[in-house]
């Protein structure tokens, strides 16, 4: 119950319920999306851990402008490259909640290490 609330507000509208954030950051419902890489950068992860994240700014084909991490190693991206996107954050790059997908239009597959 919160406090202000009066009992015939209550009884209209029902106990206060805080909504919950959404988490995707492509956009409710949407699993993947399509976009154009607009820039490759380099990111530094946060305090215990050192290395350069791969990623790069992309704007997707619902307009918004994001950055997306490159998973595995070496990659060819390059401006008006097209990279496939998909949710999901990177824990110690901050800014980072997209990953793009491997495979899938411009950007190809880990290529196979030899010895």
């Amino acid at each position: 119950m919160r406090l202000g609330s009066s009992l015939q507000r209550l009884h209209r509208l029902g106990p206060y319920k805080k909504k919950s954030q959404k988490k995707n950051p492509l956009g409710y419902g949407t699993p993947f999306a399509k976009g154009v890489v607009l820039k490759t950068v380099i990111r530094k992860p946060k305090k215990p851990n050192s290395a350069n994240r791969k990623c790069v700014v992309v704007r997707l084909s619902n307009g918004k402008e994001i950055t997306a991490f490159i998973p595995g190693e070496g990659h060819n991206l390059q401006e008006h490259n097209v990279v496939l996107c998909r949710p999901g954050r990177i824990k110690d790059t901050p800014g980072v909640k997209v990953r793009c997908v491997r495979g899938k239009y411009d950007l190809p597959q880990v290529a196979k290490k030899t010895n």
